[in-house]
């Protein structure tokens, strides 16, 4: 699991998707650091997991909600400032994506996608905005390549994607003059859960698959969330209106 040699102590910070993969990673990294945590995820046994994983004197608080429930969206953000006073950095990490030949797709799938991946984020922020901006405080989206290059079978986790990384430029334009950093990062294939699920849908062409899996394989986890651990942290002040590319060379050319 990630470790960063970046001193947080005292700060506070709300992760998504921390149940698993990139978010329990970003949770290590974070504690690691010294922050207090308020762990977020649909799966309540991964969260718990996640904890029982965490280095570091830091506290942490855990919920379980469903995040394409817009109502659900606030309340991780009126947690943490309840329970720690202050909130410093949110993590946007929590994803998914159904795979589909596009006139099969059910609508239900679609607005599920866009929900979890582009309207929870926006909520999260619009929720948490205030509080950063008194802690010169940070919000990293994880968006993906999806988002630079059009991916078969994916429209719906594509067109969330790309708005995420449109979302976070036009937030960060809107916070120019104020003490806010609102980045994100866009990584390649990683090892999880998303992959393991990964399904195919029924006939389709693989090589079109294959058109967009790196060369180099998958991208390390721990490589991206030190990256979100950085950027969410004082050391990322450089940072603002950034989208970082994690992605072993899939999006060069």
């Amino acid at each position: 699991m990630t470790s960063i040699a970046i001193d947080m102590a005292g700060k506070v910070a709300v992760v998504t998707g921390a149940a698993s993969g990139l978010g329990r990673a970003v949770a290590v990294g974070l504690a690691a650091a010294g922050v207090d945590l308020c762990l977020i995820d649909i799966n309540p046994e991964g969260l718990e997991e996640t904890r029982d994983l965490l280095p570091g004197p830091g506290d942490t608080l855990i919920h379980a909600a469903d995040l394409s429930d817009p109502a659900a969206c606030k309340v991780p953000i009126e947690l943490a400032t309840a329970r720690f006073g202050r909130l410093d950095a949110l993590c946007n990490v929590a994803g998914l994506i159904y795979l589909a030949n596009t006139p099969e797709m059910p609508w239900e799938q679609w607005q599920r996608t866009i929900a979890v991946n582009l309207t929870a984020p926006f909520l999260l922020s619009q929720a948490a905005i205030p509080h950063l901006l008194e802690n010169n405080g940070a919000i990293v989206n994880v968006a993906s390549t999806a988002a630079f290059i059009g991916e078969a079978y994916a429209a719906a986790y594509c067109a969330s994607k790309a708005g995420l990384v449109q979302m976070t430029k036009a937030m960060a334009m809107e916070y120019q003059k104020q003490p806010i950093r609102i980045n994100a990062v866009a990584p390649g294939g990683m090892v999880t859960n998303i992959a393991v699920n990964f399904r195919p849908p029924e006939g389709c062409d693989f090589e079109l698959l294959k058109r967009f899996s790196g060369m180099r394989g998958t991208v390390e986890v721990d490589d991206v969330a030190a990256m979100v651990c950085l950027l969410a942290s004082p050391a990322g002040r450089g940072f603002h209106g950034s989208v970082l590319t994690i992605d072993a060379g899939i999006t060069a050319g």
